[in-house]
């Protein structure tokens, strides 16, 4: 008896033991390091990257809230094309109102038609009553700043699709009318060689106090209390994607970054745009600071500018413009 105990626990601890291995990117983080003063250029980006959430962040946008949810529209399709862009309208009918996702399509300089894809993009409407600059001002503003700073640029064999989706949140998240579900469709309906997708997913929410970060379990186990860092979060089949992106991030910044991946169950995990693309079998992920397990504005009224830690986010900006350029080759 005491033998087959003993192998049961052994058996159990083994199991455990692969699925930390499976749903943890190591090192767990990237190794902290003090983060430098910004340059007078990245200064300029942190305004710039200001001036965005100002601009979209006066209200909230939605369906219900539809005048502000097209006036964020028409704010991020102007921005493009004075960056020289011109980004693609995907338009469709939600609620007897017509809504739209932009994209922008970086192709590679192969011409190759079966180019393998990368998709990166940020939804652009609000939860409820809330005027949304973390969620998701900020995933737009960096989104738009990459567009700038990507503009004229074209990888050698990948394509990269840069989107401002619609309809992330409640009622419509996690359905077909999610603007990322309806891309993603018109992706596999054309058959196109998607390797990955990324979503920004709030970055603007950072502390160095103990107990200012909060996980479900058992990853409040693994990781830090302290809510310092930026999360790549994957779900299940998007293990190797998520090392990728994760690792060469962690060489494009010295944003302190975490790496995990987890069933859709685990609260929070599904919970943004990457959805959609796992469910058409895309590796997938979401870049976010944990959005309700560290930033008490999450989903709130006083979910304004003046709230966003514009250093931080630079920083992660200027990283994830890096990351792109070494990813999308």
């Amino acid at each position: 008896m005491a033998v087959a105990i003993t192998s049961v626990v052994v058996a159990c601890v083994a199991i455990a033991a692969i699925a930390i291995w499976y749903c943890v990117v190591f090192p767990r983080r990237s190794r902290p390091q003090a983060l430098p003063d910004l340059s007078a250029t990245e200064q300029r980006v942190s305004e710039e990257l200001s001036r965005h959430i100002h601009a979209i962040a006066r209200g909230p946008r939605n369906i219900e809230h539809f005048e502000a949810l097209e006036a964020a529209a028409n704010y991020i399709e102007t921005t493009l094309k004075k960056h020289g862009l011109q980004p693609t309208v995907q338009t469709f009918e939600v609620a007897g109102k017509s809504v739209r996702n932009f994209e922008v399509c970086f192709e590679p300089r192969s011409k190759a038609k079966d180019a393998p894809t990368i998709v990166f993009g940020a939804h652009y409407d609000t939860d409820g009553h809330s005027p949304g600059a973390h969620d998701n001002g900020t995933g737009v503003a960096a989104a738009l700043v990459l567009a700038r700073t990507l503009s004229g640029w074209r990888p050698e064999k990948h394509r990269l699709r840069l989107l401002f989706w619609v309809n992330e949140e409640f009622p419509w998240g996690k359905t077909p009318n999610m603007g990322s579900w309806q891309h993603a469709k018109r992706l596999h309906d054309a058959n196109e060689n998607v390797v990955g997708a990324i979503a920004l997913e709030t970055l603007g929410f950072f502390s160095k106090e103990p107990g200012s970060q909060n996980l479900p379990r058992p990853f409040d186990w693994i990781y830090s209390d302290v809510g310092d860092f930026v999360a790549f979060v994957a779900l299940p089949g998007s293990r190797r994607f998520l090392g990728r992106v994760t690792r060469t991030f962690r060489d494009s910044s010295p944003f302190p970054s975490i790496g995990g991946l987890a069933p859709g169950f685990v609260e929070g995990v599904d919970l943004s745009d990457h959805w959609s693309y796992h469910q058409f079998g895309y590796p997938a992920l979401m870049v976010t600071d944990t959005a309700p397990f560290r930033n008490p504005y999450y989903h709130a009224d006083n979910d304004l500018p003046d709230t966003v830690d514009y250093q931080s986010l630079t920083h992660i900006t200027l990283g994830l413009d890096q990351m792109l350029r070494t990813l999308v080759h």
